[in-house]
């Protein structure tokens, strides 16, 4: 490996130890049913995040809500002896990629088929502090 890839990856490296987050692959779910409950909760603080999907009747919900239980997990992992509620956490980013679909047939009419997609996505979350200098000031 060269200096210039070392250098690069020793920077990413840096940057992902202050970055928390985590990823959902192969959600059976259609991309745009879940970017309808990824929309409500972009933005908000965690608890505020958490009560949304905890209260909605979508079952992509459930989902989402795992997936924000285990980014707050990776956070603490990284930040031992920090509380959450003391934190400020909040979504910072949160994305939906399409992932695979099945591709199905079904019988039509006069002997016919009609192709049935079913859909999956990749769900990206990742969390940040509001205010990052009071936080570590208060681990140092």
């Amino acid at each position: 490996m060269g200096a210039r890839k070392r250098n690069t990856a020793e920077k990413r490296k840096e940057a992902n130890k202050s970055r928390y987050q985590a990823i959902l692959r192969d959600c059976p779910t259609s991309p745009r049913k879940m970017r309808l409950l990824t929309d409500l909760i972009s933005g908000k603080e965690v608890n505020k995040a958490l009560d949304i999907l905890k209260f909605s009747k979508q079952e992509a919900s459930r989902r989402l809500e795992k997936l924000l239980l285990s980014a707050i997990s990776n956070w603490q992992a990284k930040n031992e002896g920090v509380r959450v509620e003391e934190s400020n956490l909040f979504v910072k980013e949160i994305h939906v990629d399409g992932g695979r679909s099945l591709k199905r047939l079904q019988t039509a009419p006069q002997g016919r088929a009609y192709r049935i997609r079913k859909r999956s996505n990749h769900v990206t979350l990742i969390l940040d502090n509001m205010n990052k200098e009071v936080v570590e000031n208060t681990t140092k």
